[in-house]
């Protein structure tokens, strides 16, 4: 069963979102949050494995919720779920360690899988905010060079990782082991210098590898 916490300042949207994931039967919602504030508290308290997180909130905001979570140790992922797309909200979302991005367009279906494939520890981007990212993320230039280091096969991983798909995924559309690719993601972490999945996948977008 898959424990989440609703953050979301509006009460309908928290209601909407309630009545829908209740029909989900992996999924359990064991705390609603009205600011970020108390989005943090019940990250402490109540150790939710996913978080959907608003972005503007009163007292504070999702990405300084999103960054005291992170900094508590808390082992929450975050999937933001917000109506902007722009890259003020979404570059400063994925830095303060969010592990998905998704848009409050977002079919309720597609909202399910995206917190059942972020609890797996899988980048969930909203193809909105995909974009945006490819079209507006500043490169870095001093890492522009990392993926040289990649194996060709450390780079179709890379590639498949940019798309969403999961290790099983990656392994069957590569005719290779899961336990293959395990391998490769954490060979591509660790030579890309990124922390998780979700900045692989940036990482691939914004050097055109995906």
């Amino acid at each position: 069963m898959i424990k989440v916490v609703i953050a979301d300042d509006h009460h309908v949207v928290r209601r909407g979102l309630l009545f829908f994931l209740q029909t989900q039967k992996d999924i359990e919602i064991v705390g609603e949050a009205k600011n970020g504030k108390e989005a943090v508290e019940l990250a402490a308290k109540l150790k939710p494995d996913v978080i959907l997180m608003d972005l503007v909130m009163p007292e504070l905001n999702g990405i300084e919720a999103t960054k005291q979570i992170m900094e508590i140790g808390a082992s929450s992922k975050v999937l933001i779920l917000t109506s902007f797309s722009d890259q003020d909200h979404v570059i400063p979302a994925i830095r303060a360690g969010a592990s998905g991005y998704q848009l409050k367009d977002v079919e309720p279906d597609q909202l399910a899988e995206s917190i059942r494939a972020v609890y797996k520890g899988e980048s969930q981007l909203h193809p909105k905010v995909t974009s945006h990212v490819m079209s507006h993320f500043t490169k870095d230039t001093s890492k522009n060079r990392l993926h040289e280091e990649l194996t060709p096969r450390e780079l179709d991983v890379l590639a498949e990782i940019a798309k969403g798909k999961s290790n099983k995924e990656i392994a069957a559309a590569l005719f290779i082991t899961e336990k293959t690719v395990k391998t490769h993601v954490s060979n591509i972490l660790a030579k890309l210098e990124l922390a998780d999945r979700t900045q692989a996948a940036l990482y691939a977008v914004k050097n055109g590898i995906a």
